[in-house]
């Protein structure tokens, strides 16, 4: 009988696990750079190297071309991101979304929005308010912290489905709003980005890992268009 029951609990976890991850689709294979390019570019810098099934950012792999920061080749409009990332100590980066790849915007933020990816303690932007890991940055502060510790793999999830917005960080729902209302208008206007003509106005983008000049991992991208 436990042998029945085991094997039917493992079916059931399966077959739970795989609902979960239906409709999916990698956006890296763990192996190579399809699929994506370095911003306003067509190569990817050599900054980026595939390591252990992981995107890494490579100071010392930084050639004349450098990194800069990776988008995909795809735009997106509502859709359900999730990825995996981490830190080396006193690092920066960020996960930028509804990117406009134009060269009139010299970078992906110039327009994207970002779910912060930092070592909170360690870089001086963690101790600026809404500058800090899950963090709608400089927008929406996180309503708690429940990331890493730094090295360690942090889980992450956007979601984005007709104008609402929800960021998830290693399970727990940290920031959630409403973008491209009247409400929206006002948190733009008290950021950083209140002047910067179109931000954050663009209801289909790319989706960019953001070169900060820190090393940073990211792996296990895949997204749902909803």
């Amino acid at each position: 009988m436990k042998k029945i029951f085991l094997s039917a609990f493992i079916i059931l976890a399966v077959t739970q696990i795989s609902k979960a991850q239906k409709g999916f689709k990698p956006l890296f294979d763990g192996k190579t750079t399809t699929g994506w390019h370095t911003y306003n570019k067509t190569t990817v810098g050599s900054g980026w190297q595939v390591q252990d099934g992981a995107l890494h950012l490579d100071l010392a792999k930084k050639g004349t071309d450098g990194g800069g920061d990776l988008v995909t080749d795809k735009e997106y409009g509502d859709f359900h991101l999730k990825y995996e990332w981490k830190v080396a100590p006193k690092a920066n980066s960020g996960l930028i979304f509804y990117v406009h790849e134009e060269p009139k915007y010299h970078a992906t933020y110039s327009t994207g929005l970002e779910m912060q990816v930092i070592d909170n303690d360690g870089h001086p932007d963690g101790k600026i308010t809404k500058h800090r890991a899950g963090d709608l940055y400089d927008l929406v502060k996180s309503s708690s912290e429940p990331v890493k510790a730094v090295g360690e793999w942090n889980k992450a999830e956007i979601i984005s489905k007709k104008g609402k917005l929800t960021l998830i960080l290693n399970g727990v729902e940290v920031v959630k709003t409403t973008l491209w209302d009247d409400n929206w208008k006002k948190i733009v206007a008290g950021s950083k980005f209140a002047t910067w003509e179109n931000w954050g106005t663009f209801k289909t983008g790319k989706i960019a890992l953001q070169d900060h000049g820190d090393e940073v991992w990211y792996k296990n991208i895949s997204i749902k268009e909803l």
